[in-house]
């Protein structure tokens, strides 16, 4: 296979980190709260202007090619070839300009692991395409819905906005508190005074459209319409007693996640790291069972981060594989394997024409 052409002076790179999910899982679909941050590991996107009206895509990492009409992307892609074709489909459908593209995708984000390679690809690609024609980038809470129109109907993975308006909104040195019933945002200073925030693969991959990932979001309608209401938000508190099983534990799940993420908020806010870790430990409880999001790899992932010395470790991501989220205070080492995460900055065109 020849190593495909340089990029010439028009053309744009964007870059879409990835994130960690402090706290707040499975709770931006049920309109609740999230802490997530972005990374500064992610997924580069370079594009430049082709002569017609093809879309040329090269996957660097896989090292795998699409081509495909840029007026009428098909909807037959699996993988990263699906976000690249919805990607190209959403930007053409909110009435923007997208011509023959060359472009091509690296990235250091480990694929299905529970740091949202996906969002990362999403948001570059579309920040590239829209510089590479000129236009504004606009209002990001609406990139960030048009990202995840990709992802729900090209992609097939029902996932909310969190990571999304994760890669979109990251602040160095903070996590974000999202509100995803108004999408309000407010930046929590993630000052760890010497512990470590770190991520270990369970080694067992997750993918969202092929997982249990959409029957949680079914069963979280479903448990919506035996109690009248809009959004599990306005559940009250003793709901989970008016449900049957399963019902009665997605609901317990999402309301006391609600309630972890504010009290991670305030444990940050007090510099209370041994509660923030805590409060990870509770989370993976209520995710392994009442979400019942986790598998054995990820069981013995999170058992050999405690027994390293982690104060609190829990799953990320969408579960059913993925990553674990530990905790470490300044006397413990994390393993070798183990991401070492900081809080980066947001998507952006690192790039433009010269």
């Amino acid at each position: 296979m020849t190593a495909p052409a340089a990029f010439g002076p028009d053309a744009v790179t964007a870059f879409g980190p990835g994130r960690v999910n402090l706290i707040g899982e499975h709770t931006d679909y049920n309109d609740g709260l999230c802490l997530p941050f972005a990374i500064a590991r992610g997924v580069t996107v370079r594009v430049e202007p082709l002569e017609g009206e093809r879309v040329q895509a090269h996957a660097a990492d896989l090292g795998e090619h699409d081509d495909f009409d840029a007026a009428a992307p098909p909807r037959d892609g699996e993988g990263w070839r699906a976000f690249v074709r919805g990607t190209v489909g959403e930007l053409l459908a909110a009435g923007h300009a997208v011509g023959g593209t060359r472009l091509d995708i690296a990235g250091d984000l480990p694929r299905g692991g529970g740091l949202s390679s996906s969002a990362a690809l999403s948001t570059a690609l579309a920040l590239a395409l829209l510089a590479l024609s000129d236009e504004p980038e606009g209002d990001r809470r609406e990139l960030a819905r048009l990202c995840s129109r990709v992802e729900n109907d090209w992609v097939g993975a029902q996932t909310g906005l969190l990571d999304q308006l994760a890669a979109l909104f990251g602040q160095q040195g903070h996590a974000l508190r999202l509100d995803c019933r108004d999408l309000s945002l407010e930046p929590v200073a993630l000052d760890l005074r010497g512990w470590t925030l770190a991520v270990a693969s369970s080694g067992h991959e997750h993918v969202h459209a092929g997982s249990g990932y959409n029957d949680r979001r079914a069963e979280c309608r479903a448990a919506c319409e035996a109690l009248g209401i809009a959004s599990l938000r306005d559940a009250p508190p003793d709901a989970p007693d008016h449900l049957p099983e399963p019902l009665n534990r997605r609901v317990r799940h999402v309301l006391t996640e609600n309630a972890r993420v504010e009290a991670a908020v305030v444990a940050l806010r007090d510099g209370d790291l041994e509660k923030l870790g805590a409060l990870l430990d509770a989370s993976h409880a209520s995710l392994r069972d009442d979400y019942e999001v986790s598998v054995d790899a990820v069981e013995r992932t999170v058992a050999r981060l405690k027994d390293a010395g982690a104060a609190g470790a829990r799953i990320v991501g969408g579960g059913f594989g993925g990553s674990v989220l530990a905790l470490f205070p300044p006397t413990a080492t994390p393993p070798d394997d183990a991401l070492v995460v900081e809080p980066a900055g947001a998507a952006r065109v690192t790039q433009a024409p010269t």
